[in-house]
């Protein structure tokens, strides 16, 4: 017979890892400098002034 298992402990350690695994992400997604944030900001209203130069005008057929 195995060895008797705390599941107190289980449930804390998976309750820590799965935290730790949010902050990760956290940390990815929002732990970016300001010229990068800037710099990111001014790459998407490039492409949006980008897309919306390539519009087509609604004199056709439509």
């Amino acid at each position: 017979m195995g060895k008797p298992v705390n599941l107190n402990r289980f449930r804390k350690d998976r309750a820590r890892a799965e935290k730790k695994a949010r902050a990760d992400q956290n940390a990815v997604k929002f732990g970016r400098g300001k010229a990068e944030k800037d710099l990111d900001r001014a790459r998407a209203e490039k492409a949006r002034r980008d897309l919306d130069g390539h519009e087509r005008d609604g004199g056709g057929d439509e």
